[in-house]
């Protein structure tokens, strides 16, 4: 499930600085294809004068991106057709001057007969006659017409300073930008990357000169419908003025979102009707940084009332979709005016009922005081508040973090929220982003369990990744809740120590910190344990896609970080895949692989395993073994397409036969999001995985059909909870027991998602081994800084022999027995 790029996270990287203002004009040197520090093309209109259009007139604007003026003197802006002819050729249109830092600067290009609405006083003046859907535009270093024809032949003339390819075209950097039309221009979103299709969006044409003058009365506003904001969202989820231009929608500006790819303000109504269900808050979709507003200011907006769906998919998307306004026209009336107050949200104010159900829920009149997706939904855009809120979901590389309205809500023991079943998915969740310039307030770096004290408040938001969200312009102080990584008791001298632990895409190619940290958790929080089920082990070039399938490398690497640690000298046991046959990141070949310790167990090797050839029960004299160890339990099952195989080995400890079956089931990529419009989701993963435990339970099935009293070890990341049918077909008869069901419940969590604590991890035994002490061992997932997205876990036991009475002498003498060496 691949995001779109367009708006793909409205926070991702850092908040935009202003630009520094100096006197100093300086010149810029010639850059050939690299990102641009200085000048660089801002926007590219081609629809001046033609039908449908406001303008009249094509232009280029260029903006300046460093703390000193740049000149222009003696450059050119250039334009070239779309799809080039060997006889095409560039044209120029000569600029002077220079452009002073954090400003435009305009070039007028060629007029046209329709239109209504001249440029502002251009900075440059021309007569290309651009397209208005394609074509490429150059900033050059001179005033000569390039002769480059080529993407690859313009890279490399050292006079392009920056260009950009739209529509289609053939001279681009990177990838195209998307086709403009008459009333639309490609507008540069963020800084430079050099791939035009990351950088540029389409919008509505928005010129400025370098005296930051835009048309004359900025454009003209369209004629619409006259309506507050709570009559355009309406008593449902979508706006029953969808699609309708509105005009004249007073109200408060409460945050301003400059940066990213969703760019725009929101702004509230601080007069609202007396209908709880109509939100009093909407977003304004800019698409571009020029947004003339600020918090405080007194608005009224006209613009076209649409519901944007954040994965872009339409009527097809499994999400919810924000009403907002778009190709807006904005007016400010005042400013310096207070903000609405913001609602806060205590202990009981959310109602517990996540959502109603019956499918698509989106034209069902909202009960905002019975379900908690109805509540959010009712205050979508409008200003929300949580005191001393409690962080449940640790910061990630987005700079977003989740708290919880709802402190009391099935809280973990180390501070998060518990998901205990589908029917209980703890509505207090509201996912933490920021409008504050990280320049100005650092997004805090928080663990589950910390704190953010005070008031966090801010307009509440709808994203794909997250369901709800405030996106704060106030953040609570950060408070250390002071969680540290778990460790683990040693095993005994009779006990036996498998653990499971996904290690992430681990690769050759990873930093040696990264192994190091995982080699650390092994030895020490994990206390070295005898055998390791290794999850997401990828081959030896990684994500390359290449064909390498061997894993040897990687494993290797490991294995030394775990003796640098102070640890054993693992040896491992693996069967390398097919190549691309099984799933996970593309190339990558990740496996399962087991390590174990040779001094405290044996390895039964039985050649003859391979990527196809599935291992079988044995009766040996009454003990199950396995044809070949290790091998792939039913590999040519198509419950296992494109979906890792479990391995299963045979191990010998103390005399007594070990037989661990390592997973990794499908992922739950295609489910329908918790927090989207069908209610209930549908969880559509779950036929194969349970396809997947169906297979694994009847080789389960056999191996006791030799041996009740076999010794089995279930480990592995199921990716999916220990209440679902997934784990129910292996423990239906009690059979196998999964140890997680036997933790306390604010202690059943290996994983954590969204604000949710989960289990996606499990270790499930047979009933013949005895003394089994488990834990889940907390050192990843609560936390900001992750060597791995999930936590390890481990179990020690003393393995049956078969003989009850010889068990029983044996269990007499654990209680002397020391810890392992």
């Amino acid at each position: 499930m691949t995001p779109s790029p367009h708006r793909r996270r409205a926070m991702a990287g850092t908040a935009v600085t202003a630009l520094l203002s100096a006197g100093l004009v300086v010149t810029a040197a010639p850059a050939s294809a690299t990102p641009s520090a200085d000048a660089l093309i801002a926007e590219v209109y081609g629809g001046g004068g033609n039908a449908g259009a406001t303008l009249t007139s094509d232009y280029v604007e260029l903006a300046n991106r460093a703390a000193t003026a740049v000149s222009v003197a003696g450059w050119s802006v250039q334009y070239l057709p779309a799809a080039p002819k060997p006889t095409s050729v560039w044209q120029a249109t000569p600029l002077t001057g220079s452009i002073a830092p954090g400003t435009k600067y305009l070039v007028g290009e060629a007029k046209g007969t329709g239109g209504t609405t001249a440029l502002p006083t251009p900075d440059a003046t021309g007569n290309i006659n651009m397209s208005a859907t394609a074509g490429t535009v150059a900033l050059v270093s001179g005033t000569d017409p390039l002769t480059c024809l080529t993407a690859a032949d313009c890279a490399a003339d050292p006079r392009v300073h920056d260009l950009v390819g739209f529509g289609g075209a053939v001279v681009v950097e990177g990838t195209s930008a998307a086709a403009p039309s008459n009333t639309t221009a490609v507008t540069r979103t963020a800084g430079d990357t050099d791939d035009n299709g990351k950088d540029f969006a389409t919008g509505a044409p928005a010129p400025t000169n370098g005296k930051g003058e835009t048309t004359p009365g900025g454009p003209t506003p369209p004629t619409g419908v006259p309506a507050r904001i709570h009559d355009i969202q309406g008593t449902t989820r979508l706006s029953p003025l969808v699609g309708k231009q509105v005009s004249d929608v007073p109200g408060i500006v409460t945050g301003v979102r400059s940066f990213g790819n969703s760019q725009g303000f929101f702004f509230q109504d601080p007069n609202p009707d007396s209908d709880p269900r109509t939100s009093e808050g909407i977003f304004v979709y800019t698409g571009s940084a020029k947004i003339a507003v600020q918090p405080g200011d007194s608005v009224k907006v006209s613009g076209k009332v649409s519901e944007f769906y954040p994965d872009e998919s339409g009527a097809s998307s499994l999400y919810q979709s924000n009403t907002e306004l778009g190709s807006a026209t904005v007016t400010v009336v005042s400013s310096g005016n207070p903000l609405p107050a913001a609602e806060v949200l205590g202990p009981d104010t959310v109602p517990t009922a996540f959502a109603p159900t019956g499918g698509n829920i989106e034209s069902l009149p909202l009960q905002p005081d019975k379900y908690a997706l109805d509540f959010f939904e009712s205050r979508e855009g409008m200003r929300v508040e949580v005191d001393d809120a409690r962080v449940v979901g640790p910061t990630d590389k987005y700079n977003e973090l989740y708290v919880t309205t709802k402190p009391t809500q099935n809280p973990s023991v180390r501070g998060g929220t518990v998901y205990l079943g589908y029917d209980d998915n703890n509505s207090g969740r509201l996912e933490v982003q920021s409008l504050i310039p990280f320049s100005q307030v650092p997004f805090p770096k928080a663990n589950v369990g910390d704190k953010l004290a005070g008031a966090t408040a801010g307009p509440l938001d709808y994203t794909q990744f997250g369901g709800y969200v405030i996106q704060a312009t106030q953040l609570g102080g950060y408070v250390s809740g002071g969680i540290q990584p778990e460790t683990t008791a040693k095993q005994t001298v009779d006990e036996l120590a498998v653990a499971t632990y996904n290690v992430e895409n681990l690769a050759p190619t990873d930093p040696q910190a990264k192994f190091d940290r995982l080699a650390g958790n092994l030895v020490h929080n994990l206390a070295a344990p005898d055998i390791v089920s290794l999850e997401e082990i990828q081959d030896n070039s990684g994500a390359k896609d290449d064909g390498v399938v061997a894993a040897d490398q990687t494993l290797q690497k490991f294995a030394d970080a775990v003796v640098a640690a102070g640890g054993p000298q693992y040896r491992w046991t693996e069967i390398d895949p097919t190549n691309d046959a099984d799933g996970g990141q593309p190339g990558g070949n990740i496996r399962i692989a087991f390590f174990y310790n040779p001094k405290r167990v044996s390895f039964v090797d039985r050649p003859g395993g391979d990527a196809t050839t599935a291992t079988t029960i044995v009766n040996k004299h009454g003990q199950a073994e396995l044809s070949v160890s290790p091998g792939r339990v039913d590999p040519t099952n198509p419950a296992w397409n494109a979906s890792r195989k479990p391995l299963a080995a045979e191990f010998r400890f103390q005399g007594r036969e070990v037989i661990v079956i390592g997973n990794h089931l499908v992922s739950k990529l295609g489910d329908q999001p918790d927090v989207g419009r069908n209610q209930p989701p549908t969880r559509s993963s779950e036929v194969q995985r349970g396809q997947q435990t169906a297979a694994l339970r009847a080789f389960v099935d056999q191996i006791l059909a030799v041996n009740a009293k076999a010794n089995i070890v279930i480990p592995g990341d199921f990716n999916d909870m220990q209440f679902s049918p997934t784990v129910a077909t292996l423990t239906a008869g009690g059979k196998l027991r999964d140890l997680v069901n036997e933790l306390p419940a604010n202690q059943r969590y290996s994983y954590v998602y969204q604000g949710n604590s989960e289990v996606l991890d499990h270790l499930l035994v047979s009933t013949a081994p005895r003394g089994v002490q488990y834990d889940v061992v907390h050192v990843n997932a609560e936390f900001a800084d992750q060597a791995s997205d999930h936590d390890p876990q481990v179990v020690r036991f003393r393995p049956s022999t078969g003989n009850e009475l010889l068990d029983q002498l044996l269990d007499l003498a654990h209680c002397f027995a020391p810890p392992a060496k």
